[in-house]
């Protein structure tokens, strides 16, 4: 299997505020987009995003009443600090001020008019030691795996 793109596909009851929530404060960009669908891109983003309608019949019935929720949409970038600074003086929603956890993931987490959750992401060398054997270097890889 040879995977070329990935997308994140999110149900939301209002495709605009969504679109323009990543648009305004994420910095991705439409592609393309028709009534109840946006499909959003960035050039340096792991994953673009679709959203759609709740309710639209393009969805398997079975799916067509789900909305996104549960879900964290995790997006690693450098210089954490400065973009929680400039989200929070731009208005966005900080639903979790930024921290550092014992084994090296520094991040914070707004949230979308529609419930998207967003976890901005940097990792540094953990200060508690715990960079043992599994721990994840943020590289896709285990440290200390061979």
């Amino acid at each position: 299997m040879n995977v070329t793109t990935t997308t994140l596909s999110l149900t939301v009851a209002d495709v605009n505020t969504s679109q323009d929530f990543f648009t305004t404060h994420l910095g991705y960009q439409v592609a393309m987009a028709a009534d109840g669908f946006a499909s959003l891109t960035r050039h340096d983003a792991a994953a673009d995003i679709v959203l759609l309608r709740q309710g639209t019949e393009v969805l398997p019935a079975e799916q067509r009443d789900q909305r996104a929720g549960g879900v964290i949409l995790a997006l690693t970038v450098s210089d954490l600090a400065a973009h929680e600074a400039r989200l929070r003086a731009a208005g966005a929603p900080i639903t979790m001020p930024l921290r550092e956890e014992p084994w090296g993931e520094r991040l914070f987490q707004l949230t979308d008019p529609n419930g998207v959750v967003i976890q901005l992401v940097e990792w540094v060398t953990p200060t508690g030691g715990e960079a043992g054997a599994g721990a994840w270097d943020g590289s896709g890889a285990e440290a200390g795996a061979s």
